[in-house]
């Protein structure tokens, strides 16, 4: 965790009601959203990291 953003008010507005609307579909259990939410997290970089790794080695 090297990386800090930085939001502004409209930002933070937005991402605070994508994440009221995420915490919602799991019945408002915020420990079970969070978890979800890494799972994906980890997924996405999984593909990143293939699609990086598959553009370098056809330089």
């Amino acid at each position: 965790m090297d990386h800090i953003v930085t939001l502004d008010s409209r930002q933070e507005a937005a991402l605070q009601a994508i994440a009221d609307k995420f915490i919602a579909q799991h019945k408002g259990d915020a420990v079970r959203a969070l978890k979800e939410m890494i799972v994906l997290n980890g997924r996405l970089q999984e593909r990143l990291d293939a699609l990086s790794s598959s553009r370098r080695a056809t330089r």
